[in-house]
């Protein structure tokens, strides 16, 4: 009995580690913070982010109404390192050590420019082409909705209608944290002269709330479609046949070239440089306008497949083992848990509610218009956009029982948020004219 007891606590592994081992490793890192020599710049950071990132994501995929409704561990990491040193129970030192890490030190803009490269790159590119066309509409017209009615609801209510769509409206609907508002709260905290830190407080709960309406929405629109079944595809989002775009290229992870790699990690590097480059004579963010450059060279296949691949796979090997590590540098050095507290209110909380339920009437009309059935394309076009990222996408699909139109809320996930980053460079503008 005590050695199955044993083989069960080998078997049980947190960050891709058996948990004895694990919790040694913790050990050292923790005792090396409490002891204030915890070493300086990257490899200390990265100890502490990872370790503390790993614990609370556990924590919060294991926590029952979390899990189900907010989104899960990533909520957890954030708050609770946020938490952690707000109230000091993690050293001033290790808070210096991981806020340097990630701004001076470039790892959320490491971690963004492999996010946007591999992405778009491993994307089938027949997918792609085509979804422009067809899908594009329905994203763009679910995010049409939800922005113009969050921001008649925020002037009607005396919120503010530029406030409602900057800091509510367009975090929802941006593409989740990494790739949505921590590169929001960058371009829209240079445009205000407001500090990231500020804007990502205020754009965080929103994301939280509206991942959890999203789930909620999905698991109604479900029963709506039992209830007129003209609305739905019962999980065919096209009205014609749509077997070819559901075709992806597969990617055989579990066989990666490291070296090749290596040139993905040169790829999504270089394409970040290119942005800053380009920014220097268009006005536009450098994201916004490294997007474009990665979107049309998948366009046009001016990349050879095996290297698409290769920037694809150190996507999937940063997003799997350093999300948690980035979740806790969003905590320490974005996240003002004072802020985060005064932006709740019931305006707050019916302001959510209207973007969530534009994004879903709005891509479910515009849909049906371009030849989806209504309730697919609210799903994956308005509430794949509205969620949390790929975390969100899990749970809207499950929700809904339409696991089977993942690709589409990949795209909603991906190009989405990409669109949702070059809307926002623009709306900026003009909100500051």
């Amino acid at each position: 009995m005590k050695s199955n007891s044993l083989h069960a606590l080998h078997r049980f592994s947190i960050a891709h580690l058996p948990l004895p081992l694990f919790a040694l490793l913790a050990l050292i890192v923790f005792g090396a913070t409490y002891l204030n020599v915890l070493p300086a710049g990257m490899t200390g950071a990265l100890a502490l982010m990872i370790v503390l990132g790993a614990l609370l994501n556990e924590t919060g995929n294991r926590l029952p109404i979390i899990k189900d409704y907010f989104g899960g561990g990533p909520i957890i990491v954030i708050f609770g390192t946020a938490a952690l040193f707000h109230f000091d129970l993690l050293p001033e030192t290790s808070l210096g050590i991981c806020k340097t890490f990630m701004k001076e030190g470039g790892f959320l803009n490491f971690y963004i420019a492999a996010l946007i490269t591999g992405s778009i790159l491993g994307m089938n590119r027949r997918l792609l082409l085509r979804a422009f066309a067809r899908y594009l509409p329905a994203i763009a017209g679910g995010v049409a909705f939800s922005l113009l009615l969050v921001g008649l609801t925020g002037w009607l209510i005396g919120y503010g209608a530029t406030k409602a769509v900057c800091y509510i409206g367009i975090p929802i609907i941006g593409g989740g944290m990494g790739a949505g508002a921590v590169p929001l709260s960058e371009i829209f905290g240079e445009a205000l002269n407001e500090s990231p830190e500020l804007m990502l407080s205020t754009m965080i709960p929103a994301l939280a709330l509206g991942n959890a309406l999203s789930i909620i929405m999905a698991g109604l629109l479900d029963k709506l479609g039992r209830i007129k079944p003209s609305l739905t595809g019962n999980g065919q989002l096209m009205i014609e046949k749509t077997e070819d775009l559901l075709q992806h290229e597969e990617i055989p992870e579990d066989h990666a070239d490291l070296r090749a790699m290596g040139g993905g990690l040169l790829l999504a590097a270089t394409f970040f440089v290119l942005g800053k480059i380009l920014a220097a004579f268009i006005p536009l963010h450098p994201y916004a306008l490294m997007i474009l450059s990665v979107a049309t060279v998948k366009a046009f296949g001016w990349i050879p497949h095996a290297v698409e691949q290769a920037a694809f796979l150190f996507f999937r090997f940063i997003m799997l083992n350093l999300t948690p590590a980035l979740l806790v540098g969003i905590g320490a050095a974005y996240t003002d848990l004072d802020a985060v507290i005064n932006a709740l209110s019931l305006k707050y909380l019916l302001l959510v509610s209207v973007a969530v339920i534009g994004a879903t009437l709005g891509s479910g009309i515009v849909g049906r218009l371009v030849g989806f059935y209504p309730i697919e394309s609210s799903i994956t076009a308005g509430l794949c956009m509205a969620n949390m990222g790929g975390t969100g996408d899990i749970a809207v699909l499950s929700a809904s029982k339409r696991m089977e139109l993942m690709p589409f809320a990949q795209i909603s996930s991906r190009l989405g948020g990409a669109f949702i980053i070059l809307l926002a460079t623009a709306l900026i503008k003009i909100f500051t004219l």
